[in-house]
């Protein structure tokens, strides 16, 4: 299928639908992000229509100018060309992020990894095109953590798992995870032998699915049953 695209500032950008959660459709001029690991980002929905019904408060990541906080919900829906993405979670950078930010192309915001991924992908930039062909993860469905946990991987080989930050009223919440608890085995399996990739698919698989910690704090072991629930 192929998309127009525009080179503006050396990078591409797209038009295209978006359908919000009160079916209102918007067109958003999007930049094509390959290093963000997101699905959907809206840059201005704050400040234009306000939070969809159902979101939390997250940390975004990092860029250029520093941590991006903000929000993660769902739109209805994403048009490309004759695909229709559906229920795609979607992050919104608060506006304190937005105002450090001095663009020079005008922009609503960026399609990333989140979304990409599903296809194979051409890009023919001297034609100002972009043709997508549908890949074996075109059919999954786009989830977010459910366990609540922010984590990280520390230590001289980066092989231990670090808890940073938990959601309050979170699975991990709810079984008395803290803060700089280190994570050894997820059912039965060292994490060491893991890749953040693989972790992160874990804790997004499925709502309602029990998983087997075991977790070090101070000088204890523990055992810990943590049952993900999807959050948004």
């Amino acid at each position: 299928v192929k998309i127009p695209i525009t080179i503006e500032d050396r990078k591409p950008y797209l038009q295209t639908w978006v359908k919000m959660p009160d079916g209102t459709l918007s067109k958003k001029k999007l930049v094509v992000d390959i290093g963000a690991g997101h699905p959907l980002s809206l840059e201005n929905m704050l400040r234009d229509n306000g939070l969809p019904q159902n979101f939390i408060s997250a940390n975004l990541g990092v860029g250029l100018t520093g941590p991006i906080a903000g929000y993660l919900s769902r739109v209805d829906e994403i048009e490309l060309g004759k695909y229709k993405l559906k229920n795609v979670i979607t992050s919104f950078p608060d506006d304190e992020y937005l105002k450090r930010q001095v663009y020079v192309v005008p922009r609503d915001g960026n399609i990333g990894l989140g979304i990409l991924k599903k296809f194979t992908i051409l890009f023919d930039y001297s034609n100002n095109a972009m043709y997508l062909k549908k890949g074996p993860l075109y059919n999954e469905p786009f989830e977010h953590d459910m366990s609540g946990m922010e984590y990280y991987f520390d230590g001289q080989d980066y092989s231990r798992l670090i808890v940073n930050r938990i959601e309050p009223g979170s699975a991990a919440d709810n079984i008395g995870l803290e803060e700089g608890d280190e994570i050894t085995s997820i059912n039965f399996k060292p994490v060491s032998k893991m890749t953040i990739e693989q972790i992160d698919s874990i804790f997004r698989s499925r709502d309602g699915r029990s998983l087997l910690l075991e977790v070090y704090r101070g000088k204890l072991y523990d055992r810990m049953i943590l049952t993900l629930k999807r959050r948004i």
